[in-house]
C-alpha cells in the first residue's frame, strides 16, 4: 500500500490560536518538510491574504527538492463561470503542481451557508475541477464536513464525490471538519466511499473530540491513501490529526513505510523545530515526540525498564529520535537510584546504604515542596553529599538584599551585599542588579570569580517561581528553578522557602556550584 502525506501547517496550523507565521516562518517550515519527506506541503491560500501570495512567488524562484506544493482555495463562487473566479484565477497563477480545492458536501452547509440550491453545488464542484484540470495541474478536492453531509444524507454526500470524480480530480479526500466523528464511524463510511469511488481517497480530520489520529488510522484501514494533518497537530480549535503521531503509527505499527526508517529518526528534530518557529513551547506528554513520552518516574516501572526496556515502552524511543528518561521523586525505587547514579560513574547496588539514604532525603525534601524532575543538577548535588562526591566551594558569612525607591518618579534600586569565605580567605562585595536575584548573582560572581575563573562562562537563562501552598497567601512556599548554560550545557537547580529570596539563593548557588564542580568529573 502506498500512503502519500500531505501536509497543511502553513495553512490550517496557521489558524491556531496564538500562531503568526511571518514570510520567512512559512519557508523555512516549507523546506524543513521537504527534507524530512512529506509529500504534500501546502502553502496556504492566495486569495486570502498578501503573505500567502508572496510566498508562492518567493518558492517559485527556489523550489522545493522533493515535495510538491500545492496552493489551497475553493470552488467557484455560485452563479459565476470559473473563469471569472478571481480565487480561481489566481491559483493558476500561482503555478504550482498542485490545486487543492475545498467545496461543501453537507446538505445543511449548502442550504444554509451558501445558500444556494443543491445543484448549483454540485455544478460549483464540477466546473471548477475541470476548469483547474484544463491547466493540467493535479487537483485534489476536500470534501468539507463529509462525514457529517453523509449522516445526514448520504446520497447527495455521494453525489459530491462522484461529482468531483467525474471532473477528472486526481484525489478526493474525506473532512471531518468539525471533528465530531469516532473513528468507527470514518472507518465504516470511507470502506462505503472506497467502494463508490475509483479515485484515491484522503482523509482529513479535525481533533475536537481527541480522535483526529484514531479517526486518520480508521480511515487508513478502511481504503484512504493520501492524509493530511499538520506537525504537533495545531490547528484551528482543537487542532488537526497530529502527523508526528500518524507517521510513527503507519511505519512502526502497520509497517507502513510513508517515511524512511532512517528519515523517521529526525521526527523529534522536526516536531521541536516547527514549535520554535511557531513560538509554542512543544507539549511535554506529546505521544513520541513529547520530552515525556519515554519519561519513567515509578521505581517499579523503572526496575523493569533497567531489566527489558519493552516492558514499559511501546517503541524504541530512538526510531523517532527520542531518548529514554528515568525521573527522581518520592515514588522512586532503589532501581533509579541505581540507575541515575551510574550515569554519574556512581556504583551503587539496590541494597546498599547510600541508596536508602538518597531514598530518605528525596521522600523528606519532596515532602516540603522539592521537586527534582525538572532540577537535576540539584539531585546529581545530593547524591554527590551523600557519597562523598561534593566539595563546597565557600561559606556564607553574611547575605543582605536592599530593595529601595527613592522617590514617586524613579524606579527601584535593588543591592546585595555578600560576605564570603572561599578557602579560608574573606570576600566582602556589592553589587547591583535589576531585582533581588540578579542582584545576588552580580554579587556572587563578583565574589567568586578571581577563585572560579570558569564562572566567566557560566550564565543565567531562565528563571521560574511557582507557589506550592497557595491557600497560605502572600506567606506561601514557594519553589524556585534556575536554568544555566555555560556553552556546552544546560542544567537546572531548584530552592524552596517560604522566602523567595532564601528560595532564589538555594537555586543560584547549586546553580553555580554544579556548573563548577562538573568540570572536576
Amino acid at each position: 500500500m502506498t500512503i502519500t502525506l500531505y501536509d497543511t501547517t502553513l495553512r490550517d496550523g496557521a489558524q491556531m490560536e496564538g500562531i503568526s507565521f511571518s514570510l520567512e516562518d512559512k519557508i523555512r517550515i516549507a523546506r524543513k518538510l521537504d527534507w524530512f519527506g512529506i509529500h504534500y506541503i501546502e502553502g496556504g491560500w492566495p486569495a486570502s491574504n498578501p503573505k500567502d501570495l508572496a510566498f508562492f512567488k518567493k518558492m517559485a524562484e527556489e523550489p522545493l527538492q522533493k515535495a510538491k506544493l500545492a496552493a489551497f482555495g475553493s470552488t467557484r463562487r455560485a452563479n459565476r463561470k470559473p473563469e471569472d473566479d478571481t480565487n480561481l484565477v489566481m491559483l493558476i497563477q500561482m503555478d504550482t503542481p498542485v490545486v487543492t480545492i475545498f467545496g461543501k458536501s453537507w446538505d445543511f452547509h449548502v442550504k444554509e451557508v451558501l445558500r444556494v440550491s443543491l445543484e448549483e453545488n454540485l455544478k460549483m464542484i464540477e466546473d471548477s475541477i475541470r476548469f483547474l484540470k484544463s491547466f493540467n495541474r493535479e487537483v485534489i478536492f476536500d470534501a468539507e464536513h463529509f462525514f457529517d453531509g453523509y449522516k445526514s444524507d448520504p446520497t447527495y454526500a455521494m453525489e459530491c464525490l462522484l461529482a468531483a470524480e467525474s471532473a477528472g480530480a486526481d484525489i478526493i479526500c474525506l473532512a471531518d471538519t468539525n471533528g465530531g466523528c469516532l473513528p468507527n464511524e470514518v472507518g465504516e463510511i470511507t470502506g462505503k466511499v472506497r467502494d463508490k469511488i475509483k479515485a484515491p481517497i484522503g482523509i482529513h480530520a479535525h481533533n475536537d473530540s481527541e480522535t483526529g489520529v484514531a479517526n486518520t488510522i480508521a480511515a487508513v484501514q478502511a481504503g484512504a491513501v493520501h492524509i493530511q494533518g499538520t506537525i504537533n497537530g495545531y490547528g484551528e480549535r482543537c487542532g488537526n490529526a497530529n502527523l508526528c503521531s500518524v507517521i510513527p503509527i503507519l511505519v512502526l505499527k502497520m509497517g507502513i513505510e510513508v517515511i524512511p526508517e532512517e528519515k523517521l529518526k529526525n521526527l523529534v528534530e522536526l516536531s521541536h523545530f516547527v514549535a520554535e518557529v511557531s513560538n509554542i513551547v512543544p507539549a511535554s506528554n506529546m505521544p513520541f515526540v513529547g520530552r515525556s513520552a519515554f519519561a519513567h518516574k515509578g521505581g517499579i516501572h523503572v526496575d523493569a525498564i533497567m531489566k527489558n526496556p519493552h516492558s514499559y515502552e511501546h517503541i524504541n524511543p530512538e526510531a523517532v529520535g527520542n531518548e529514554r528518561r528515568i525521573l527522581v521523586s518520592e515514588l522512586s525505587g532503589a532501581s533509579t537510584i541505581v540507575y541515575k547514579t551510574r550515569r554519574l560513574d556512581i556504583d551503587l547496588t539496590k541494597d546498599s546504604r547510600e541508596t536508602r539514604l538518597i531514598l530518605d532525603k528525596l521522600v523528606e525534601l519532596e515532602k516540603e515542596g522539592y521537586h527534582f524532575e525538572g532540577a537535576e543538577a540539584s539531585f546529581e548535588l545530593l547524591v554527590k553529599k551523600i557519597t562523598g562526591g561534593y566539595r563546597k566551594l565557600f561559606d556564607l558569612l553574611g547575605l543582605r538584599v536592599i530593595v529601595e525607591k527613592r522617590s514617586e518618579d524613579e524606579g527601584f534600586v535593588t543591592e546585595a551585599t555578600l560576605k564570603l569565605s572561599v578557602n579560608g580567605k574573606v570576600t566582602h562585595t556589592v553589587a547591583e542588579g535589576d531585582g533581588p536575584v540578579h542582584a545576588l548573582d552580580n554579587a556572587l560572581r563578583k565574589a567568586l570569580l578571581q577563585f572560579y575563573p570558569e564562572l566567566e562562562k557560566i550564565r543565567l537563562t531562565d528563571f521560574k517561581v511557582r507557589v506550592i501552598s497557595g491557600a497560605e497567601g502572600t506567606a506561601a512556599k514557594v519553589r524556585v528553578l534556575v536554568e544555566s548554560f555555560d556553552g556546552e550545557d544546560v542544567w537546572s537547580t531548584i530552592g524552596v522557602s517560604t522566602n523567595i529570596i532564601e528560595a532564589s539563593w538555594q537555586a543560584l548557588v547549586e546553580s553555580i556550584e554544579y556548573g563548577i564542580l562538573k568540570g572536576e568529573k
